[in-house]
């Protein structure tokens, strides 16, 4: 059958693996060291302070957006690669910065550099990986590079916990965020020989690309995508960016073991994306979503009412694989179900996602200052549910748009 044929990946493919790896690296170490900097710049997390702990990732998510709507006219002009190159730059020295942050206005504004160029990879990365493969079954290629989001997360949490348990200075780990992610930079933008490059030939007028976004907007069939979206940006976030805070205010637990929590759930996404990416064919995207839909409502709504942190550990990890294949795996299945330019799909989508994952870590860390974090929990289920109904809807309309 197709899904057992042999992947074969490229120079192009490894970069985009340690890009998703470095991006993660880059958007994760804030959350892990959220308590040790919130202490440092005097918004502690108890208290209120959960909102504001929160407005990091929102004020993250709102350069991205930018970033998104301006990278397509940046690809369309310069080419995916290049672009990619020089965001990961941005990201970089945004995080940097952020390590020497003396108060909690200039973090923010670290951040939300860092953010302008998160946005472009976040735009960009995905539809590079199309590019190379979209005549392989490109869905089983972007679930297995997604995977390395995950990674990323699960090597930056786990060490970063390490090294606050060791005492070492959040700025210092910031700052080795910062330069790690300098790696895929280097990737992308150093010459090549030989390598299948992902870039088109075609430099598009600025023109052609609001014409591509447009067409997609006027398609009532691609708003009920982007909801979906915004759905699984948040549940996913809201477990990637509060688990480690959750362990160590509700269990007490070290900076070590808030890390692993964070560490366990990415470690379920990773088996999720990989294990999509390997054995659920292009054609079988759909039923992938809806069962993990299921799956991850009823699993996630036990968090709250867990008291045995090692429970709380396994269930991470299976919410983790029901969680894992829903960013991508939308993405994937509306390039095949909405007529229009594939890389514009990506990057309006990714549009959608990223205000998610903002807008719901927010609403988690305010519904935390309300209600306590345990109860807060119950918005992740709450996404899910939601996101596989509007999927369930998706699948019911009629054909007519459908390729």
């Amino acid at each position: 059958m197709s899904q057992n044929r042999k992947m074969k990946f490229g120079r192009y493919d490894y970069a985009a693996f340690s890009c998703f790896t470095g991006y993660a690296c880059c958007s994760v170490v804030v959350p892990v060291v959220l308590i040790e900097l919130a202490r440092s710049l005097n918004f502690p997390l108890t208290d209120g302070g959960m909102g504001a702990g929160g407005a990091l990732q929102l004020g993250r998510s709102i350069p991205m957006v930018f970033a998104m709507l301006f990278c397509g006219f940046a690809a369309g002009r310069w080419g995916k690669v290049p672009t990619l190159g020089v965001s990961i730059l941005i990201m970089a020295t945004g995080i940097m910065l952020a390590s020497a942050a003396p108060v909690y206005g200039l973090l923010f504004l670290a951040v939300a550099i860092a953010g302008l160029g998160e946005g472009v990879i976040e735009g960009l990365a995905t539809p590079v990986v199309q590019d190379l493969h979209e005549h392989e079954e490109p869905g089983r290629y972007i679930n297995f590079a997604h995977s390395f989001w995950s990674i990323g997360v699960v090597v930056t949490v786990l060490a970063a916990g390490l090294l606050l348990s060791w005492g070492v200075s959040w700025r210092l780990i910031l700052l080795l965020a910062g330069v790690l992610a300098l790696v895929p930079a280097l990737l992308f933008l150093l010459p090549s020989r030989g390598a299948r490059h992902p870039d088109k030939p075609e430099k598009l007028h600025w023109t052609t690309v609001w014409g591509h976004a447009t067409t997609l907007m006027k398609q009532p069939r691609f708003w009920l995508f982007f909801a979906a979206m915004v759905l699984a940006g948040g549940g996913e976030f809201c477990l990637t960016f509060w688990v480690s805070s959750f362990i160590r205010i509700d269990y007490a637990g070290s900076p070590w073991l808030g890390g692993l929590g964070t560490a366990v759930f990415a470690g379920g996404m990773i088996v999720g994306r990989m294990v999509s990416g390997f054995l659920v064919s292009q054609q079988r995207l759909r039923d992938l979503i809806l069962w993990m839909a299921g799956a991850g409502t009823l699993l996630a709504l036990f968090p709250p009412l867990l008291h045995s942190i090692w429970i709380l550990f396994v269930l991470l990890f299976f919410i983790g694989i029901a969680t894992g294949p829903f960013w991508p795996s939308i993405q994937s299945y509306c390039v095949d179900r909405i007529p229009g330019d594939s890389t514009m799909i990506y990057i309006l989508l990714s549009c959608a996602g990223v205000p998610g994952c903002g807008l719901f870590a927010w609403l988690m860390g305010v519904a935390g200052d309300h209600f306590g974090l345990r109860a807060s929990f119950f918005l992740v289920p709450g996404c899910f549910v939601l996101l596989g109904a509007l999927l369930a809807i998706e699948w019911l309309l009629p054909r007519r748009e459908r390729r």
